[in-house]
């Protein structure tokens, strides 16, 4: 049976892309890897790609050199978990709090990991996870 090796890309979909792009780089730090006007990428640890592209903008097939891609698009709160180590969620707690941004709930997992979640602009739910969440993790 062929294997999958990870997730490599995931999409969120935003009201208001220059938003999002702002805060995804500025609040979490997150490098753009490729932007225009139909979306933006950020390296996420340097193995993940997050994607962000504008609540409706990709219903259409996109036609490149390469081939196409078939149309896509989400609605609603989604959510997301970005791993950081054990030791970098008191700097994650500061840094949330000097920008503004309420942590609305805290989980202690019973193999030890920890988890604080809170919302981006277009109300994802994003949780910061420290290691002992998954048994992979």
């Amino acid at each position: 049976m062929p294997q999958l090796d990870a997730v490599l890309e995931t999409a969120l979909y935003v009201d208001d892309l220059d938003r999002a792009v702002r805060f995804y780089r500025d609040v979490l730090e997150l490098k753009p890897l490729y932007q225009d006007s139909r979306l933006t990428a950020f390296s996420v640890g340097d193995r993940n790609v997050l994607l962000l592209f504008p609540r409706g903008g990709s219903l259409d097939t996109v036609h490149m050199p390469g081939g196409t891609i078939p149309p896509h698009d989400g609605s609603g709160p989604l959510h997301i978990a970005f791993a950081i180590a054990k030791d970098e969620l008191p700097k994650w707690e500061q840094r949330l709090g000097a920008s503004n941004i309420a942590i609305e709930g805290r989980t202690t997992w019973k193999r030890g990991g920890e988890s604080i979640y809170f919302r981006d602009p277009d109300g994802h739910l994003l949780e910061l996870a420290t290691p002992g969440l998954w048994a992979i993790y």
